[in-house]
């Protein structure tokens, strides 16, 4: 079994917000947390509780296997 990448996840949030056009601080504010953790994601300093990966995939219509690298499509 391989070791969890939390790289794939920040870099793929990123992806997300970008292309949504959002701030860190505008998606925060969508899935109910600060834009200072939606930065601390996307730089893998931290990873958000179930809760917060549950909101992010459905705000972005994309599964939270998707976000977590578990599948590479959504």
């Amino acid at each position: 079994m391989e070791d969890f990448d939390i790289t794939i996840f920040a870099q793929r949030l990123k992806e997300l917000r970008t292309d949504k056009g959002l701030s860190t601080r505008a998606l925060g504010a969508k899935v109910s947390t600060s834009g200072t953790s939606i930065s601390r994601w996307e730089l893998a300093q931290r990873l958000p509780n179930v809760d917060l990966v549950y909101n992010l995939a459905k705000f972005f219509n994309v599964t939270s296997d998707y976000l977590l690298g578990l599948e590479d499509h959504y």
